[in-house]
């Protein structure tokens, strides 16, 4: 939380100038495709890992897919977890979020600004509509990010249980799912501390439609976190024996 307040603190006239933009943004959608909205979010991301001494190193950008659009699935550790993603990600993409946490001022203006999905856990009809949502934009070819854990509290590197639930956006478009294993990314806006920090994205091979066609969505969840643990496990054991 302290880096967060350093880098609103020291970012505040470029915090200022952004919030208005994605207000202009949002008065004149006809001026701003996706591939536009995307490259003002990565500037701001950029700005802020600067300011906030946060570096990402990210690997497996060879595996996402070429053409048309896909659901990424993340484990989740903290307030960067998307950011690090997006910065690491060629190609356009959004975010699913909590509704409740993307009404947060710098966090409403960002969603607006990607056209990103907020999620009310608290009414289930809703959230059928926003899971449909998804699905029709990702056959449309739109990317998504995904965490199936729901919350990050207190989860660092360790994975959560993974809501099958979450998984209904990718099998009702019939979309390939990219797992994607984040790797310290609790510490740039988790650990009290204005030291360098690092954090890792890694984008590992995708899940087509007809691999996962006949499973049902906990056997889905079971399998994108499977392979996620595997990733984060080995990166951890070859620290661990540097």
């Amino acid at each position: 939380m302290l880096r967060l307040c350093y880098v609103v603190v020291v970012s505040l006239p470029f915090v200022m100038y952004y919030l208005c933009k994605a207000n202009y943004i949002e008065k004149h959608e006809e001026d701003f495709p996706e591939e536009r909205r995307y490259r003002i979010a990565l500037k701001c991301i950029s700005i802020m890992m600067r300011n906030g001494r946060i570096r990402t190193e990210s690997f497996g950008q060879e595996y996402l897919p070429q053409e048309g659009g896909y659901v990424m699935y993340s484990n989740h550790q903290g307030k960067y977890d998307t950011l690090g993603i997006m910065i690491s990600h060629p190609k356009p993409c959004t975010i699913v979020m909590d509704a409740d946490r993307s009404n947060m001022p710098l966090a409403n203006s960002f969603i607006n600004l990607v056209k990103g999905q907020r999620l009310d856990k608290t009414d289930m009809k809703s959230q059928i509509r926003t899971i449909m949502n998804i699905a029709d934009e990702v056959k449309a070819g739109r990317r998504y990010i995904v965490f199936p854990e729901g919350g990050y509290d207190h989860n660092r590197n360790d994975l959560q249980k993974f809501m099958p639930g979450a998984f209904k956006c990718a099998t009702q478009s019939k979309a390939p799912i990219v797992p994607v294993a984040i790797i310290d990314s609790y510490k740039p806006f988790g650990v009290n501390s204005l030291r360098k920090v690092k954090t890792q994205v890694h984008f590992l091979p995708p899940i087509f439609f007809e691999e996962y066609a006949g499973l049902t969505t906990r056997e889905i969840a079971e399998l994108v976190r499977t392979r996620i643990a595997e990733v984060i496990d080995n990166q951890l054991k070859d620290r661990n024996a540097a």
